[in-house]
């Protein structure tokens, strides 16, 4: 299907942003990479009268660490993201995350800012993001102020962002020396069926505290687990990581659909929860 004509804006400024989106409101969009909004244009899902190209405003593109945070700029696309040696060095595990999104094509132009903004449940990013205390940074008429991802992701396809507000960054706290985040997904279409992401620290073989494991790509929104049933536990007490990934199992609310039952992917909750928190001890 052929895209329903629209006007593209190109403001130079995030404030030019702010006032377009003042004005047009529910008419415009945010555009960047377009990987998912073109497409869902395309298929006639949505429809906008106007689009506003934030790529050509400057500092949104950067990437740096600064008081114990990677600053990612909003239109920072996946492929500079996973190549860029702050992440890398930083937060190898998103390096490693964004590297596995989609496909080459979406890696280059997609951006992690899009990725959030289109609030698409089935995605890669936000339950890692989640499990590393990240927080998406916006901007609208009354300035600045910044979301953790449960305050951003409220539903499939919404957010926390207001009718004026862009996302400017995403700031990833450095984990802590001797801590390890990692993630894990199944997938068997174009896109995730389920991810689990965790930090946590185990030393002389016990969790030193309870980790922060994340579910995520299964249900509207990422969800975050109590996982205080192993604190200070033994990485082999069964009991504590079987309560653990049971509390894992029942936290999200998947459906039916090609990639699987509601059943099926619980139960790949359950095991993928059981590995990425094996995976803290240096399991393969």
């Amino acid at each position: 299907m052929p895209l329903h004509p629209f006007v593209l804006h190109r403001p130079d400024s995030a404030e030019e942003v702010i006032e377009l989106r003042s004005a047009l409101g529910e008419d415009a969009a945010l555009y960047a990479g377009g990987t998912e909004l073109l497409s869902a244009m395309k298929m006639g899902a949505i429809s906008y009268e106007h689009l506003i190209d934030v790529k050509r405003v400057p500092g949104l593109r950067e990437i740096f660490d600064q008081d114990g945070s990677v600053h990612i700029g909003a239109t920072a696309t996946h492929h500079e993201i996973e190549n860029h040696p702050v992440v890398v060095d930083r937060l190898p595990s998103l390096a490693k995350l964004t590297h596995s999104v989609a496909n080459v094509r979406v890696r280059v132009a997609g951006t992690i800012a899009g990725n959030l903004a289109f609030g698409e449940p089935h995605a890669d990013p936000p339950a890692l993001l989640m499990a590393l205390g990240g927080t998406v940074v916006v901007q609208g008429a009354k300035g600045r102020r910044s979301m953790d991802i449960a305050e951003f992701c409220v539903g499939a396809y919404e957010t926390g962002l207001r009718e004026d507000e862009l996302i400017v960054e995403v700031d990833v706290p450095i984990p802590p020396p001797g801590s390890v985040a990692t993630y894990m997904k199944f997938q068997v279409l174009e896109r995730p069926s389920v991810g689990v992401a965790c930090l946590g620290e185990i030393h002389d073989g016990r969790f030193t505290s309870p980790p922060r494991l994340v579910i995520g790509a299964v249900d509207e929104v990422p969800r975050l687990v109590d996982a205080a049933a192993i604190d200070g536990a033994d990485i082999q007490d069964e009991a504590g990581m079987g309560a653990v990934c049971d509390a894992a199992s029942r936290a999200v609310d998947p459906t039916d659909d090609l990639s699987g039952s509601a059943d099926y992917k619980r139960h790949l909750v359950g095991v993928l929860a059981r590995r990425v928190l094996r995976k803290l001890a240096g399991e393969p």
